[in-house]
C-alpha cells in the first residue's frame, strides 16, 4: 500500500503551528508508517513534487507577492489543502498592520523608529513586494479544511490527519480549537 503524501508550508507567521505539530512527539513515528512527507521544514524539501501531494498543511497569512506565488503553487499541487492556525484563517498577528497604511509602517520601521541610525526604506529588487494588507488564505485560494488555533494543539493535527487518512471528516471539538 502506498503512503499518503503530505506537505507543509509556512507563510507570514511565527512557525508556531509547525512547532505544535512537532508536539505530536512519538505519534509522528506512527504517522510516518502511514504518510510520506514531501515539502516541509521537517524534510528540508523546498518545492512540492510536480506529481503533487494528497494533503497540504499551510500556516501563516499572505503579506507579500512571494507569499501569493508560494500559496498558489502549493494549492495547485495539493489535492486537499488545510489552512492551519489563526494567521492562515484571519491573517493573525501579521494582520495587525492592516489598520495602518503601508507607508506609515515603512516610516515607523525604517525611518523614525527608536534606535535607527541610517534611516532608509529597503528597496532591493530581490525583496518581495509587500501587499497593501495581510490576507487570510481563503481570500487567495480555495481551502478544503481549516485547523483553527494559535497554534492548533498537537491533538488537533492528530485528529485532522487520522480522520483524513480514514476518509472521514475531522471531529474538532471545542478542546481542539484553542486560541490562547
Amino acid at each position: 500500500m502506498s503512503k499518503i503524501r503530505v506537505a507543509t508550508c509556512s507563510l507570514a507567521g511565527c512557525f508556531g503551528c509547525h512547532m505544535s505539530f512537532l508536539d505530536l512527539d512519538e505519534r509522528i513515528a506512527d504517522l510516518v508508517e502511514l504518510i510520506e512527507f514531501d515539502r516541509s521544514p521537517l524534510t528540508d524539501i523546498k518545492i512540492v513534487d510536480a506529481a503533487g501531494v494528497d494533503i497540504g498543511l499551510i500556516e501563516g497569512g499572505v503579506c507579500n507577492a512571494e507569499n501569493v506565488h508560494t500559496l498558489r503553487e502549493f494549492r495547485s499541487r495539493c489535492r486537499i489543502l488545510v489552512a492551519v492556525g489563526a494567521c492562515a484563517l484571519t491573517g493573525g498577528v501579521p494582520a495587525l498592520r492592516n489598520r495602518i497604511p503601508l507607508q506609515e509602517c515603512f516610516a515607523e520601521a525604517y525611518l523614525q523608529g527608536a534606535g535607527i541610525e541610517a534611516p532608509q526604506v529597503p528597496n532591493d529588487p530581490e525583496l518581495p513586494l509587500l501587499l497593501d494588507r495581510v490576507y487570510p488564505l481563503h481570500e487567495v485560494v480555495r481551502i478544503d479544511h481549516v485547523l483553527p488555533g494559535c497554534p492548533p494543539p498537537a491533538d488537533a493535527f492528530w485528529e485532522l490527519l487520522t480522520a483524513l487518512l480514514a476518509g472521514r471528516e475531522p471531529d474538532l471539538d471545542y478542546a481542539l480549537r484553542r486560541f490562547d
